[in-house]
């Protein structure tokens, strides 16, 4: 195959956003529809974090590894391109839902389908980006993550205030329809391998023989712990403050954005519309600088010491304990958007450096089935357990808080970035010895 050209790698990185944007779009859109979808089918938070969250993780993480062992074996874009089509027609079907249970397997439905959305996306940038050059290509690859997550909460506010909640399900899901034959017809599969070290191994290797290559690796392990408990508070939030910002925050909401033009507002719009704006802006301008903040300082340290792509994301997640106690009790949103701002930047710095150091934890014809292994680690415990927790937490504290109680389950949740932190510490000293050069 001829080496692609940088335009071509350029394109290849940008197509990979697109996908990945619409993987968030429609993983975090019911985040924002938690609200009307709660008012309408009567719903407890406990039983939102079991459709937001657990029913989603249940099949995304078990049928991650399969996925990826097939990754290493045939084609990626056409498994990416499968999975894309999954996942948006399972994302329409939400739409369709009359009750829990159907509105729990039809994100079970979604969650199949983004089994297939990301090692091999991680697997692909491996083959088209040299090393030295990873870190920053898979922070761009990441920048999915907030965009992403910024327009399902956009998009599933403003789509709710003028349609409904069903009819922003639907759209959102028939676009990621109208993208996939793009994205298969303009993707190559480049070659395995093809620009890491001469004689690297290249025939796919059996799960027996990843297994036992990273087992024995505990930056493997600290990475992927470190990462899902992390995720545990990061998918946690994305779920919940929407949520927290209408019950906390509803009646403050209108003046916060008593500068927006009207065309942008319909009449008499709620709290629901405002807390999309005012979240969307978060998630969008903290995702995108944390991230690449996050890949940039990977790249620039991690040429000197391995143990940066670990000790950057612990720093991190350290630094953001302060501004989560002046986020989450400040009296005026005035005060809430810019420590919120600085939280959603520095929970997202950890994607680059880790993200790269499992590209290189493992040789290129394991790539995938690693990725899936830590993705397994990873959703099952942030994604099953993060907002399950905070719900949780939130019903406990409800009796003595009322709608303030998940105020207090947020802040209790940082107690998850503090591990995390320590975790990453631990493992910057091992990075060196585990990292396969």
């Amino acid at each position: 195959m001829k080496a692609p050209t940088p335009f071509y790698r350029a394109y290849v990185l940008f197509a990979l956003v697109v996908v990945y944007t619409f993987n968030f779009i429609d993983r975090q859109i019911v985040g924002i529809l938690a609200v009307p979808i709660k008012t309408e089918l009567a719903l407890s938070d406990t039983q939102l974090s079991l459709m937001g969250g657990l029913a989603f993780a249940l099949f995304y993480t078990f049928l991650g590894i399969p996925i990826a062992m097939l990754a290493d074996r045939k084609s990626r874009v056409w498994i990416m391109t499968i999975a894309l089509a999954v996942w948006s027609a399972m994302t329409a079907a939400c739409g369709f839902a009359q009750n829990f249970t159907q509105l729990f397997l039809a994100r079970l439905g979604v969650g199949v389908g983004e089994a297939g959305g990301v090692a091999p996306a991680y697997s692909l940038i491996s083959d088209y980006f040299p090393q030295e050059k990873r870190a920053r290509a898979l922070s761009i690859y990441s920048f999915g993550i907030p965009i992403g997550s910024a327009l399902g909460i956009l998009l599933g506010g403003v789509l709710t205030s003028y349609l409904g909640w069903r009819e922003a399900f639907l759209i959102v899901g028939l676009a990621g329809i109208a993208i996939v034959p793009v994205f298969r017809l303009t993707m190559r599969e480049p070659k395995r391998g093809g620009l890491d070290r001469a004689g690297a191994p290249s025939a796919p290797a059996p799960i027996g023989e990843v297994l036992s290559t990273i087992i024995g690796k505990p930056s493997f392990w600290g990475l992927s712990l470190g990462a899902a408990s992390s995720s545990m508070m990061g998918y946690g939030l994305i779920f919940w403050l929407p949520s927290f910002f209408v019950r906390s925050y509803g009646d403050a909401l209108p003046g916060f954005f008593s500068w927006m033009p009207g065309f942008l507002v319909p009449e008499n719009p709620g709290p629901l519309l405002y807390a999309s704006y005012f979240y969307a802006a978060i998630l969008l301008l903290g995702g995108i600088v944390g991230i690449w903040f996050g890949g940039s300082m990977a790249d620039r340290f991690g040429a000197r010491s391995k143990g940066a792509y670990a000790l950057v994301p612990a720093f991190a997640f350290a630094a953001t304990i302060p501004f989560f106690v002046v986020g989450v009790t400040a009296p005026t949103l005035w005060i809430a958007f810019p420590a919120f701002l600085v939280i959603q930047a520095l929970s997202l710095v950890w994607l680059g450096p880790v993200l790269s150091a499992f590209q290189h934890l493992a040789p290129p014809n394991m790539r995938a089935t690693t990725s899936a292994i830590f993705l397994f680690i990873n959703n099952l415990i942030g994604i099953g357990v993060g907002n399950l927790a905070i719900g949780a937490i939130s019903d406990s504290l409800k009796a003595e808080f009322g709608d303030e109680s998940l105020r207090y389950a947020i802040l209790c949740g940082t107690v998850f970035y503090v591990i995390a932190a320590g975790l990453f510490f631990l493992t910057s000293r091992r990075l060196k010895k585990d990292w396969v050069h």
